[in-house]
Parts: structure tokens; sequence; C-alpha cells
């Protein structure tokens, strides 16, 4: 208790340096207790499932990875028969979760909907929050419609009612209405983004028939003993067996684990976070064990007198640790109130898909993680210091004046640690450097077609009275020439899903004629869109060569597609594609002829132009048609929607907007995360950087000081303040140099931790590698360019005389 006392009295006595240390020490705990409170909710703390790590899911995948393919219902029974690795199989739909509009009254909204198999929930070992879960007896035809919410559907649309238990929601599409059985647990919301979960089986089954169409996904409980390796064997082995047709022998099974899959494209960024905020922690401790070594350097007058007085070192070191434990203290609760913040802030910036972000928020988990940060920062910036400190010649320290007393080796000693700070922030800084790179090039990437005034909108469309393509193409037909004549409407055209859909989009196999059976399953899985004549200009897609749809390509005409550029290198090399015919269909069966080419599109997915095939909605071939408006306007898009969905309402009262949105509001929401990714590692890139120009310039300033005489001999022996300021600046920036090198040789092994999060850059990109080598060098400039005007200030006579 003496000890803390006395600390707390001597900490008094040195403000500016208490508030500076206590502020750094904020800054690094305070951001490293934010991260750790995120991780923890998103990669730490388990989903609310059986044994979560027994839990995998499989697909599977073309050779060149670029389709994933699903399994037919019959297909997944008949291996879920077959496999000795999985000791409980489910199925859900392929398609994930996927907006499904709903009627309550006149309002139509939209929730994300998954089908599941009657065992999805029992195989997952997860018990409801609330009622009950799916179970086998729901999922046969002939029962009755229910379903249960996610946790966080149940906050949102029902405002946590207990009594939403019996409740019922009305689909939209085809009137009807489920009974809401149960509440999931918070943090269940797998397929990624599902708000409900109905029964796969009466989803996926005709009326009036007993025939279930279903393209599934298979999660399975492995069996103990059993790895994921045996599960993707088997899968493998099913998919080549003899009676699979040609194309699915060429695939091979992919598994996995469950919790990866819930992360999805978060874990790698939260993981870069994670290392980010540890290595911030690391540069301030460092920074923070810098001011006390320079402190300690100015005391050891002050502790070799308390030494000839008979303290011994085990009583000095005690007495400086304390002081190191209040400043650690005050840091760590002051960095409490800095990770309060920047989680409040996260949570407020962060995308609305990111899973499990109702979970995230400062709970005695994270402020038992705030203490141990607090404890171990402690031990690396406090323990050190306090035992060199202590180590003084108590002789040569009295006889010697106070400005002798530091040694050459606690000053090499003070700039490794800045060499260090300055390693550990290039590392952080390099990473932001490459994502900002990343995301520069992910913004500038050539879409192909114009998403400037461009509407998306999607039609909640009742399929009990549109239950055939003939019905719901002669409904488009009606519709189109309704919205073509709004004022401020150019152009518009159905397309098969919103933007950027990924998965959600439509994808075939084809061949070209006179490809053999064996070449033709080497093909791979091409995206595929039903389209109207005004689609290309409505999108601003340009045509490269023949022709686009005309109003003659309808059904009895010779059937014809238009191709995007690398199908058409794909099939035929550098021969003119116009005129070519490729083969679609299970059986390779229709036939239809090449007649335009245009180029490959972003509009699918942003990160990679997707080879599609474009047919007309006129010639019908599949089993529904799109329901999705691309609408091209002459003024803000948001403005016509009320008037676009008056117009629909009043023409089609079975046929409602049920969501309008400009395609740049997709394409923000897809640009979020990349965002974020960007903006937090440039806050903690722009906190170390500041961090190790505050050391270097700590370091500078008190080598200035502690060779005061020695500037003054020069000075009295004829060096101009010039050469005193070039001296400082050479000793300043060896250390930045030497600091930056030892940053890029970790710079090159540690940026393969970001590739994940890349686009575009290589993790050892040189020119950004370069650029924050320079940008280093530069903050290191400026760091020591006030030490070093202090140095030409020194006036000899004074400095010879205080010596």
């Amino acid at each position: 208790m003496n000890d803390l006392r006395y600390a707390f009295r001597t900490l008094r006595t040195s403000p500016g340096f208490a508030l500076t240390a206590i502020l750094t020490l904020a800054l690094g705990i305070g951001l490293a207790t934010a991260v750790f409170t995120v991780a923890d909710a998103m990669l730490l703390r388990r989903l609310p499932v059986r044994e979560q790590d027994r839990l995998v899911v499989l697909w599977g995948q073309a050779p060149d990875r670029a389709f994933d393919y699903p399994l037919r219902l019959d297909e997944a029974r008949e291996f879920a028969r077959r496999s000795r690795s999985l000791a409980q199989v489910a199925f859900f739909g392929y398609e994930g979760a996927w907006p499904i509009p709903i009627r309550d009254g006149e309002r139509i909204s939209r929730l994300r909907g998954a089908i599941v198999s009657g065992e999805f929930f029992d195989v997952l070992g997860a018990k409801p929050a609330l009622g009950r879960a799916l179970n086998a007896a729901d999922d046969v035809i002939g029962a009755a419609p229910v379903l249960v919410l996610s946790y966080g559907a149940w906050r949102r649309q029902f405002g946590g009612d207990p009594k939403v238990l019996g409740r019922q929601i009305v689909m939209h599409g085809n009137g009807v209405a489920y009974t809401i059985v149960g509440v999931m647990p918070q943090g269940l919301e797998y397929p990624r983004g599902a708000d409900m979960w109905r029964p796969l089986v009466p989803a996926r089954t005709r009326p009036g028939t007993d025939s279930t169409i279903a393209d599934v996904e298979v999660i399975g409980r492995l069996r103990p003993g059993a790895i994921a390796a045996h599960a993707r064997d088997e899968l493998t082995d099913f998919l080549r067996r003899a009676e699979a047709s040609p194309w699915q022998r060429g695939m091979h099974g992919v598994v996995h684990a469950l919790p990866r899959l819930v992360l999805g494209e978060t874990r790698p960024a939260l993981i870069a976070f994670a290392a980010a905020a540890g290595l911030l922690l690391l540069i301030t401790c460092i920074n923070v064990a810098n001011l006390l070594l320079v402190r300690g350097l100015a005391r050891v007058r002050e502790i070799a007198v308390r030494s000839a007085l008979g303290a011994g070192q085990r009583q000095v070191v005690s007495q400086l640790l304390a002081e190191n434990a209040l400043l650690a203290v005050a840091g760590g609760a002051l960095g409490i109130i800095v990770a309060a913040v920047a989680v409040r802030s996260f949570v407020a910036v962060a995308p609305a898909g990111l899973p499990r972000l109702d979970e995230i928020q400062l709970n005695a988990t994270a402020l038992a993680g705030a203490v141990g940060i607090t404890g171990v920062a402690m031990l690396i910036f406090g323990l050190a210091p306090a035992v060199i400190t202590s180590r003084v010649e108590i002789e040569r320290v009295l006889r010697s004046g106070t400005r002798q007393s530091a040694s050459r080796r606690s000053r090499l000693g003070t700039e490794g640690l800045v060499m260090g700070q300055i390693a550990l922030a290039l590392l952080v800084l390099s990473a932001a450097g490459l994502i900002a790179r990343s995301l520069i090039k992910l913004e500038r990437a050539e879409l192909s077609f114009q998403p400037s005034h461009l509407l998306i909108g999607d039609l909640a469309v009742r399929y009990d009275q549109f239950d055939t393509p003939g019905k719901q193409q002669a409904l488009l037909e009606r519709l189109l020439p309704q919205v073509r004549a709004i004022p401020g409407v150019r152009a518009v055209s159905p397309v098969v899903a919103a933007p950027f859909s990924g998965p959600g989009g439509w994808d075939g196999k084809f061949a070209a004629e006179g490809q053999t059976p064996e070449q033709a399953a080497a093909n791979p899985m091409l995206n595929m869109e039903v389209v109207t004549p005004d689609y290309f200009a409505t999108l601003g897609v340009a045509l490269r060569r023949g022709r686009v749809f005309t109003d003659a390509d309808r059904e009895g005409a010779p059937p014809v597609v238009v191709v995007s550029e690398s199908v058409a290198r794909l099939y035929w090399g550098t021969d003119d594609p116009i005129g070519k015919r490729l083969r679609i269909g299970e059986n390779l069966e229709r036939a239809v002829t090449v007649v335009g080419v245009v180029p490959d599109t972003r509009y699918r997915e942003l990160r990679e132009a997707r080879p599609s095939v474009y047919f007309p909605l006129r010639q019908p071939f599949f089993p529904y048609e799109p329901v999705t408006l691309a609408i091209r306007t002459t003024g803000p898009p948001a403005e016509l929607v009320p008037t676009i969905r008056r117009v629909i309402s009043e023409a089609e009262p079975g046929v409602a907007l049920a969501s309008a949105a400009p395609l740049e509001t997709f394409l923000d929401r897809l640009l979020a995360q990349p965002r974020l990714n960007a903006l937090l590692l440039a806050v903690f890139a722009g906190a170390a950087v500041a961090s190790a120009a505050v050391g270097l310039f700590g370091v500078m300033m008190t080598m200035v000081r502690q060779r005061t005489r020695e500037l003054g001999v020069r000075m009295a022996l004829g060096a101009t303040g010039r050469d005193l300021r070039r001296m400082v600046m050479r000793r300043g920036l060896m250390i930045a140099g030497l600091g930056s090198v030892l940053g890029l040789v970790g710079a090159l092994l540690a940026n393969r931790t970001v590739v994940a999060l890349l686009y575009g850059v290589t993790p050892t990109d040189p020119a950004t590698l370069t650029m924050v080598a320079a940008l280093l060098l530069a903050v290191g400039l400026a760091a020591c360019s006030v030490p070093a005007r202090q140095a030409t200030r020194v006036d000899p006579m004074a400095a010879l005389r205080t010596e």
C-alpha cells in the first residue's frame, strides 16, 4: 500500500509523462478489447447447436471450381443411405436463404426463407428459444404448413412477442398461410441470413401430385471416429457412380465445417483485424516501455541514492512496478471506454448481413478480456523497464553528472525498441495499403453495363394464379408495356435475379455441336439469362458482333441465343461464332443458334465477369419465367418507385412490386464489407504509425537532451547548426530505415494472411510496399525534425557550464 501511495505521488510530479502513457495504453487496450469483443461474438462463441465441430455441409463441385453442384432430393436421400461416415443427415434448399414476399393484410414485405428437411434441427441439435422446432412429421405431403422463425426475425418483425406462436404468415406467391410453431435460438441463422425455415417436401411438391422437385445440399453429423475427409470422399464416389450422368461424374465432393460457413467471408477479415489489434497493442506497449526506460534513465541518480541508503533491488523493482501498475490500471479503465465507443461504432457501420451482429456488445467476457489484456500489457511494458532501471552502479552514478548516467547500451536499447515499433507499424500499414488498393480496384472494376439510372425491382407474383410458364410469360407481355409507358422510363426488361446474386442465378451445362460426350462433360457451367429484346439497351450492354433479339424471336421461330465473348472463345476459339450451334438440356436435346456476341458482364458477381448465355423470353424453355425487372430511367430511379408500384398493382391485382432499389444500392451493399475492412485497418494503421512516430520523437528528443554537452563541444569546435541538424536527422532516419527494412521482411511473410481479402493485388505488391515504406520514412523525417531543430539551439557555453 505504501508503494502505491508513493507511486501515485511520483506520477503526480510528472503529469505530462503519466497522461501520455495512459492515453497511449488506452488506445491500444481499447482497440484490442473492441476487437476481442467482436471476435468473441463471431469467432469464439460457439453456435447454439450440439457438438458444432462434428457438423459438416457437403456439395459437389466442378473441376474448374466455378460452380457448386447440388443434388436432387432423391439423389441426396440415396447418398444418405449409402454414407457410413455420417450418423445423421438432413437437407436444405440449394438456393439458401432467399427473399420471399409475405402478405400481412394489404402490406407486402419480405423475409429471407430457407426450406429444410424435417430432420434439419435434429441433426443440428438446436433447441428452440420458444415453441418447437420442425420435425419429420412436418416434412411430408399433406402436412399442415408450419414454419419456425429466427431469433432476429422474431425480434425485428414481431417485436419479440411471446404470443407469436400460432400466428400465421401468408406467402404471397401461393397464398398459403403458414403457422408459426417456434423461434430458434439467437445466433442460429443458417443458411446464412435465414429469417424463417419451412419444411422442404410441402414447399417443393407440385399441387395435386406427389412429385417433389428440389435441388439440395447435405448437412450431416459425423460419426465418432469419422473425419470430414471421409464424408467428402464418400460424396465424390457417389457423384462418380456408374448410373450418374457423364458431366456429374466429372464432379468431386466438397465438405465444409458448419461454423466456417456461418461466418463465411467475415472470418479472414476478423483474423486480420485481430492481428492488427494485437500488433497495435504490442506497439503501444513498446512505446510505453520506451517512455518508462527514458524516464528511468533520468531517475538513475534518484535510484542510486535510494540504493545507497539501504533500499535493495527488490524494493526498487517493487516501487517501479507499483507505478507501472497504476499506469496500466488507468489505461485499462480508459481503454474500456474506448472499447465501448469502438464497438458501438463498429455495429453502426457494419454491413447488415454480417453474421451474429446483434450479439456484439460489451459483456462480462469482454470485460474479463480487457482485464487480461491490461495484465498482459503491464507485463510487456512494465516488468523489463523496472528491472533494467533498478540495475545501477551506485558509485559511478553518484560520482558522474546526471547527463552522463545514461549509457550507450541504454540508448541503443531504446532505439532498438523504436525500430521494433516502426517494423510492426509497417506490417499493419502494408496490410491496410493492400486492402485499400484492392478496394479501389474493386470499385473501378469494369462492369460492362451502365449502373447509373438503373432500377431493379422484384415482383411478388401469385404463383397459384400464374402457375405455368405460359401464364407467367403472358403476364410479362401485358405488364412490361405498362411500365415502359410510365413517364421517365426509357426501357424495361425482366432479369433472372437481382444484381450480384451469386448462386441465386441460373446455371446450365452446354455443349458445342460436334463435341463428343467426354468433351461435353468437361465443359463448365455457364450463367443463363432469359431476356426481352430491350434487355441489352436497358442494361447498356454493348453488342460486339451479330445482332440482339427481336420480336421475331418467338415460339415457333428457330431457337436462338446471344453469348458472351468468353463463351465464344471457349467453344470456337477465334472462329466467328455467329451461326454456330449449342446444345442444352438434361440430355443435350435442345439445339440453339448463336446470333450475337456481347461482353462478359459483372452483373451476377462483382469479382468475376461470368460467361453467359442469353435466351429470348418468347422462346420458353425454362420451368418458370424471371420476375425481377430492370428499368432504365431518365432521372433518379428512386423517384419513380411509387408510380411503378401503383401502375403494377392497378394493372395486375395478383402482382405487386415487393421491393425496388437503384443498382447503386446493390453495389454499395456488396462493397460495404470491403469498405469496412479498409476503414478499420486504416484506423489501426494510423494509430500504429502515430504511436511509432511518437516513440521516435521521444527517443530523438531524449538523445538531444542527454548529449547536450557533446553538442555544445561540437559547436565550440566549429560545428554549425546545419551539421548538428544533419547528425540528428541521420540518426533518426537510420532508426526509421532499419525498422522499415525489418517491417518489409515481415510484410513479405505476413501479408499472405490477408490474401482472401485481396482483389487484383498480390500480397507482395511492390508498389504498395514501396509506398508504405516511403510513408513511414516521411513520418520518421517529420518526427525527427523538432529534435533536430532543438539540437541547433544548444548554447555551447551554457552546456559546458552545466556539466
